[in-house]
């Protein structure tokens, strides 16, 4: 046989298997992506349900003496809802942040709502939340990262005039 014809065949084969890898290959990473993004659809989903428990409470703050520990400190209905307000904010965020970290979601956008969070988080209301012993469910790399940002914001302090118009 003749040999250039040989290594004719040899290059295509090897081209050929060459291709097969690739594609498996890419398969593989494909493969991956989509787990990964169904993963996060699935703690989006989760933490979607958890809110729509936390707005029923902001809607009717009756309902939050079911589990009279979350709202223990609370004196009246609406420090109960600014409490789950509060939760469904961080809720929404808590989303984002995972996104973030599973590359879900941009830096820019990431970045962006991390800003905002630091002006939240500057609220008394809400690091009354935070800071209350009620049970919150919460990734604890996520608490643990709000729990920085609460430390490292200072408190905003209402005017002795109140609000300005």
């Amino acid at each position: 046989m003749n040999p250039t014809l040989q290594l004719v065949q040899v290059v295509f084969q090897a081209l050929g298997s060459l291709g097969i890898a690739g594609g498996l290959i890419y398969t593989a990473i494909q493969f991956r992506n989509y787990r990964r993004a169904q993963h996060f659809a699935n703690f989006g989903k989760l933490v979607e349900l958890q809110m729509h428990l936390r707005e029923m409470r902001v809607n009717d703050p009756s309902l939050a003496q079911v589990y009279r520990h979350d709202v223990e400190t609370a004196r009246n209905d609406e420090e109960v809802r600014q409490y789950f307000f509060n939760l469904m904010q961080l809720s929404v965020f808590e989303v984002v942040w995972f996104g973030y970290q599973a590359e879900q979601v941009p830096e820019s956008y990431f970045r962006s709502w991390d800003s905002r969070m630091r002006a939240i988080a500057s609220e008394p209301s809400f690091r009354r939340m935070f800071n209350s012993q009620s049970m919150k469910i919460m990734h604890d790399e996520f608490h643990a990262y709000m729990r920085q940002m609460v430390d490292s914001t200072p408190e905003r302090r209402v005017s002795e005039k109140g609000p300005q118009a």
